[in-house]
């Protein structure tokens, strides 16, 4: 399928600004970069928004807490921004969680995790799991059920949401009900069709190059590749984990990973809904002032989670 217009629009954008890609800039100047993107338009309202550090494996932790209309006990989704381990924060997914909270009808908590290559692997998921373990004990305080807890993220932080799904399976909890992964990275090995395909042209906002440049920065060692909470793929089984909806982008290096673990979900008996959007990147999900597919796809997004959570 050609590219959606409006996905082309900000792509030609995108080139006319020349911005160098991931794999040629140090981690602080792709902070910086990624920073200075376009604005995610007028911040949708919802009842609540609160910004709280709460403790964590290597210190506190920031998150923010966006809470909805509406008298509750909510569900709580659990929510990790994506940028490659590396780069993002959790004003880059204000707006989605916005708009995911109000879809949703449930309570978004917005983790800021520690990033690489300052804290490499296993900070991070570290980090996710004692944020969905804090909700889960907490959950009064937050007007939040701890029986309707659902972990989410885009790219990275689907990586690191099926993660905190593997963890929280194999450490004995806490629950998790459902699983929201938004092209999950799930593998390092890069050798997919569609890592092939996108293999060096940036023009489609990430490359095989960069995903090289982002595990080279986030993977303390080689041995890390084969660690499933590293690499969710590399799981031995994928059975006992919650029921999943993977969204992937036609036009995107991860996009063949992320149906294969949707399609090893089902083979492995554990309910997954997989939704490709065609015409459109990586990245897509957090562009909602630009793409009406990504409004359509927070929306699907925010159906499901208040399927699987809503009271």
């Amino acid at each position: 399928m050609p590219l959606d217009p409006q996905m082309k629009g900000v792509l030609d954008a995108m080139a006319a600004a020349k911005a160098p890609p991931f794999h040629k800039l140090t981690p602080q100047e792709a902070r910086k970069n990624m920073a200075r993107r376009a604005s995610q338009g007028e911040p949708e309202a919802v009842a609540r928004v609160e910004d709280r550090r709460i403790a964590g494996p290597g210190g506190e932790i920031p998150v923010r807490i966006y809470t909805p209309l509406g008298d509750g006990p909510f569900g709580a989704c659990v929510y990790f921004h994506g940028g490659g381990w590396v780069v993002g924060d959790i004003e880059m997914t204000d707006q989605p969680c916005r708009m995911l909270t109000n879809a949703g009808a449930c309570v978004t908590v917005s983790v800021d995790y520690r990033l690489a290559p300052e804290h490499k692997f296993p900070a991070g998921p570290e980090d996710c799991y004692a944020a969905v373990n804090w909700v889960a004990t907490n959950g009064a305080a937050l007007n939040v059920d701890p029986a309707r807890i659902a972990v989410a993220g885009t790219s990275a932080g689907a990586t690191l949401a099926a993660a905190a799904a593997l963890m929280a399976r194999d450490r004995g909890g806490p629950r998790i009900a459902y699983q929201l992964l938004v092209y999950p990275a799930t593998t390092s090995a890069l050798t997919t069709a569609s890592h092939r395909e996108f293999a060096a042209d940036n023009y489609y906002v990430l490359s095989r190059a960069d995903m090289e440049w982002f595990w080279g920065h986030y993977l303390a060692s080689d041995a890390d590749r084969s660690n499933p909470y590293a690499c969710p793929a590399c799981a031995k089984t994928l059975r006992g984990l919650p029921p999943a909806f993977v969204i992937t982008a036609e036009f995107d290096p991860l996009r063949d990973e992320g149906e294969a673990y949707a399609a090893r979900l089902r083979e492995e008996g554990v309910p997954s809904v997989l939704k490709r959007y065609e015409g459109v990147t990586h990245g897509f999900f957090g562009m909602p002032a630009q793409l009406d597919k990504a409004r359509a796809a927070i929306a699907e997004a925010g159906s499901a989670l208040r399927v699987a959570i809503g009271g």
